[in-house]
C-alpha cells in the first residue's frame, strides 16, 4: 500500500440494520460502541477517539468499503463520541458507482455493518481476561463493511427515516 496506510492499522467492525433508506446517500449509525468487548477482545474505553478526531475532523477521516483505500464510497458529514460510543453520520457519493452499489445493497438490509480502521495511540493489556482496552487511538477510516468484528456497531438509519437532531 502506498501512503499514510503503510502504518499498521487495525480494524473494528460494527453492524447495524438499516430503516429506510432514500436516495440522496445519507446514513448514520454506531462505528464503535465503547466498554464492550469485539471479537478480538478489544475493548474501546470512553474519550478514546477524542483527540483524533479534535485533530482530523470529520474531513481526516476516510469513507472505505471494506477498509479499502482505493474503494472511497463518499465522506463523512459528522463524527462525535456520546455517551454510547462513536456516532457517525455520512454521504455516500452516488456518481461513483460502488457507492450506487452499496446505496442499494443498504437499502435491502444486505449490507450493514460499520467498521474502525485505526492506530493505538494508548492501550493496556488485561493478562486475566485477555482483553484489550484501548485508551486512546488515531482514527483514520470508518468503512461499511459485510462482517463487522463488532456485531453491535451498525448502520442504524438511512436518509428517510431519520428525523431529530442528526439530521437538522
Amino acid at each position: 500500500m502506498s501512503g499514510p496506510f503503510r502504518l499498521p492499522l487495525e480494524a473494528k467492525l460494527l453492524p447495524l440494520q438499516p430503516a429506510r433508506v432514500l436516495p440522496d446517500g445519507v446514513f448514520e449509525g454506531y462505528a464503535s460502541l465503547f466498554r464492550i468487548p469485539d471479537l478480538g477482545k478489544d475493548v474501546v474505553e470512553p474519550g478514546a477517539f477524542r483527540d483524533s478526531l479534535a485533530r482530523r475532523g470529520p474531513s481526516g477521516v476516510k469513507l472505505l468499503w471494506q477498509h479499502d483505500p482505493a474503494e472511497p464510497l463518499g465522506r463523512w458529514l459528522s463524527l462525535a463520541e456520546d455517551s454510547r460510543g462513536l456516532f457517525v453520520r455520512g454521504r455516500l457519493s452516488l456518481a461513483v458507482a460502488r457507492a450506487r452499489e452499496i446505496l442499494a445493497l443498504m437499502r435491502e438490509g444486505a449490507i450493514d455493518g460499520l467498521s474502525i480502521g485505526f492506530r493505538p495511540e494508548r492501550a493496556r493489556n488485561e493478562p486475566r481476561t485477555g482483553l484489550r482496552r484501548l485508551e486512546r487511538v488515531d482514527l483514520w477510516e470508518v468503512s461499511i463493511v459485510t462482517f463487522p468484528m463488532l456485531p453491535q456497531a451498525r448502520i442504524s438509519a438511512v436518509k428517510a427515516a431519520c428525523r431529530g437532531p442528526a439530521f437538522a
